[in-house]
């Protein structure tokens, strides 16, 4: 079984972008996924929403590794549209995210040059809104930690976890202070090192389950 990756970009949420050629519109629309279950319904949704357009283009990328790549051109002559829609999304360091481009065709041939533009463009606007909005994300693999203190030591313990920018889930106060955070997995030792050395080893600290959660540093 190979190791998993540590972290990769995503899109979190659905955002569009639109364009117009030579009178021909471009809707591109970008979307988190979580399986090809999820784009091929997305995609079929879109279709019967611009039942009317020309084309109803695509691409997406799946996995953590990326492993999974589609592309469709819908009609558009070969490599004019799926692909560089794929393009985008490679270009960008993409995965677990699709983008659907709707074009009404505006009377006017666009030539190849013309439409691998349009649709590069179409879905770089749909990533630029993405981007501008907070929509772009970087996962990390991280580990659960339990840290639980007396409450004379966790304003340190806070303290730390604060400059360690890692993410804080909750803080309980009962008889004891206990901080429930996410570490990225590479860092957990570091940490758990340097919250043993400000509380003078008096912290209780549990490893807990791994999973993927937006980077906050």
């Amino acid at each position: 079984m190979s190791a998993q990756k540590d972290r990769y970009n995503t899109i979190a949420g659905e955002y569009e972008g639109e364009i117009t050629e030579k009178r021909s519109r471009f809707i591109a629309y970008a979307v988190h996924i979580e399986s090809e279950e999820d784009a091929l319904k997305i995609i079929e949704a879109k279709k019967k929403q611009y039942w009317d357009a020309r084309h109803n283009c695509y691409a997406y990328i799946l996995g953590k590794d990326s492993s999974v790549l589609r592309f469709s051109d819908d009609g558009e002559p070969s490599g004019t549209a799926g692909k560089p829609i794929l393009e985008v999304l490679k270009n960008k360091g993409l995965t677990d995210t699709l983008i659907v481009v709707t074009r009404y065709f505006g009377g006017v041939l666009l030539g190849t040059g013309g439409l691998i533009r349009a649709y590069t463009d179409s879905s770089l606007a749909a990533i630029a809104k993405a981007e501008s909005e907070g929509g772009l994300k970087t996962m990390c693999l991280m580990q659960d930690i339990d840290i639980k203190t007396d409450y004379t030591l966790s304003g340190k313990v806070q303290y730390n976890l604060s400059e360690a920018g890692v993410l804080l889930k909750d803080t309980i106060y009962e008889e004891a202070v206990r901080f429930a955070a996410a570490v990225p997995l590479n860092e957990v030792g570091a940490l758990i090192d340097k919250i043993t050395d400000v509380t003078g080893g008096k912290a209780e600290i549990k490893k807990g389950d791994t999973g993927y959660f937006p980077l906050t540093k």
